[in-house]
């Protein structure tokens, strides 16, 4: 067992076990029920969230899946090292669910398989986490929800900033009106980045099934650009930043406003320092956008997202975050830095919150965690459940589409349509490589 394999440290959670009194009796209380439990996407961020599931107490970790046979052998052997379980290994999630009938799914894969695994493990009879965002498309997402509404399934997804405590502190603030009225939101997340040069090409690695992995998604070459992590940057597999950082962002404005969702979206942006994206059969580029801004106009506000993956962000304070702009100040909230208030008022000082976070990833999936198990439990909606995700996730769908098309989208938010525009709806779908199926809505 080499190192890296030991850096995935074991850590536990007690469960409650002390008497209660009944009467004139006293019992021990029921232990709580343990769950068969199944990653589906055995990489370093599917890891993290089965750490956690493991350190509940309540989880039984009873089988893996990856396309990757090395990735496999390695996340069974730290299972075992971290809770002594023997998990069975599957390339194919299908074969898992049918031969596992697991009692919780957790779903780590990238974007463009989101929705058929989430959607086969709820009519399998699994909760699932899924990460976020929820589909690769509008009606994935739909078909997604609507398959958790069926099914009766709890579904979580990864937006943990809906339960970390100084974001949870900092939407009391503006709802409490101590902003004053927001009139607008601006969201970004800035890297440092130049040039892109295209990367050869290569053969799979050994072990590791390229045709299972792009499964509904185009069949690229396999590029080590791309994989593992890089395909966030490709929009074949994901959605580049809006669709990466922005859910994030997107949802705290969802979770602030009464609003649902916007009536316009426009978005532009392009790869002026990348350079033009690159795919033949020797060599490849990403093809995402290295800067973008997207508006969303609500009715009563609007919010702008924007990123750069150059030129950093030094010239400001914050690098990360939303800016809520309000008669009475600006509030940020952003990661590592917590919240702060930049009053309107001169004379005023700014009011500050430090963030709590899990190191070393500097997240909150341990809460969200434990609400996932809570509310299954309880039979209740978990924090980030699969509605308010989906009308999160969809944002930056539409951003994709507006970029896309060049131009501004009406969006009827109630049907879930671009209003007059039938070139921008088919968009709202991605065709499926054969012989996988889309979902229908």
């Amino acid at each position: 067992m080499n190192l890296t394999r030991r850096k995935f440290l074991r850590t536990t959670t007690a469960l409650a076990g002390a008497a209660i009194a009944s009467g004139p009796f006293i019992r021990a209380a029921e232990p709580a029920r343990k769950f068969r439990t199944v990653l589906i996407g055995s990489g370093w961020w599917g890891k993290n969230i089965l750490k956690e599931a493991m350190a509940s107490g309540r989880c039984k970790v009873v089988a893996l899946c990856d396309a990757d046979s090395t990735t496999l052998e390695v996340a069974a052997d730290q299972v075992n090292d971290l809770s002594g379980d023997q998990p069975k290994t599957y390339k194919d999630y299908r074969e898992l669910l049918e031969k596992e009938k697991p009692d919780i799914a957790i779903i780590g894969t990238p974007d463009h398989w989101h929705a058929l695994q989430t959607i086969a493990a709820v009519k399998a009879g699994a909760h699932v986490y899924v990460e976020k965002p929820t589909g690769h498309s509008v009606n994935e997402s739909r078909a997604m929800l609507q398959a958790t509404r069926q099914s009766g399934r709890v579904v979580q997804v990864g937006l943990h900033r809906r339960i970390g405590p100084h974001h949870v502190s900092a939407m009391k603030f503006l709802r409490d009106g101590k902003a004053g009225k927001i009139g607008m939101v601006r969201l970004f997340a800035h890297g440092r980045g130049s040039s892109e040069l295209p990367q050869p090409n290569s053969a799979p690695p050994d072990g590791m099934d390229w045709n299972l992995w792009c499964g509904p998604a185009p069949l690229r070459p396999f590029n080590t650009k791309l994989h593992p992590g890089g395909w966030r940057q490709f929009l074949d597999y994901g959605n580049g930043q809006l669709g990466d950082w922005g859910v994030h962002w997107l949802d705290q404005v969802l979770w602030w406003t009464d609003e649902k969702y916007p009536k316009r979206i426009f978005s532009s942006g392009g790869r002026p320092v990348s350079g033009p994206a690159v795919l033949t059969e020797k060599q490849q580029t990403t093809d995402a956008p290295d800067h973008q801004v997207a508006v969303y106009e609500f009715e009563s506000f609007t919010a702008i997202w924007e990123h750069r993956r150059f030129a950093d962000n030094n010239a400001e304070k914050h690098k990360i975050g939303a800016y809520f702009y309000g008669t009475e100040g600006t509030l940020h909230i952003g990661w590592r830095d917590g919240w702060t208030f930049y009053p309107a008022k001169q004379n005023e000082k700014p009011i500050h919150e430090n963030s709590q976070l899990q190191e070393p990833d500097g997240h909150n999936i341990k809460l969200l965690w434990a609400d996932f198990l809570e509310s299954i439990d309880q039979s209740r909606k978990p924090v980030a459940d699969i509605e308010p995700a989906h009308r999160a996730s969809v944002l930056p769908l539409l951003g994709m589409i507006s970029l896309k098309l060049g131009r501004s989208l009406q969006w009827d938010g109630a049907k879930e349509q671009i209003l007059g525009d039938p070139e921008a709806n088919k968009l709202l779908s991605h065709p499926y490589r054969a012989p996988w199926i889309q979902p229908t809505v």
